[in-house]
């Protein structure tokens, strides 16, 4: 009967996990939705190759596109990550914690997000490569 049990235990949590048609339209909408707004941040720049790390800059604006991150380091050099996801929430106003031993952002750094609110605890991610994206001929 355990066996029986752990299975049906599997199911349900399988079930659970399921979306729904409208959540996976919903899901798709924000998706493409955060594609355009990345779209028009990087309009204008042209990408570099990715590299495994970026540089820290004194000042940078963090955003949040899905589980793209893009740092604003001027209107002319932003760096983008792709991320397997979990910091979506900085696109909503919480804070992104970063710590690297080597002072430069790298592949596979693990970065948290904060409620700005409640200053709890609300997500994290992996960063992918990064991208540099700059005016041409600078």
């Amino acid at each position: 009967m355990k066996t029986a049990g752990s299975l049906i235990a599997v199911a349900l949590l399988a079930a659970a996990c399921t979306q729904t048609p409208q959540e996976r339209i919903a899901t798709q909408e924000a998706n493409a939705a955060a594609a355009a707004k990345l779209g028009k941040q990087l309009a204008g720049l042209t990408p570099g190759p990715s590299t495994s790390c970026m540089p820290r800059f004194p000042t940078t604006q963090v955003q949040a596109f899905g589980p793209t991150i893009l740092y604003t380091v001027s209107r002319g050099l932003k760096y983008r990550s792709d991320t397997a996801g979990g910091c979506e929430r900085v696109g909503r106003g919480d804070i992104l914690v970063t710590r690297s031993p080597t002072g430069q952002l790298c592949q596979g750094d693990i970065a948290t997000t904060i409620d700005q609110t409640g200053r709890t605890f609300s997500g994290s991610c992996s960063f992918g490569p990064f991208v540099r994206y700059s005016k041409s001929g600078s």
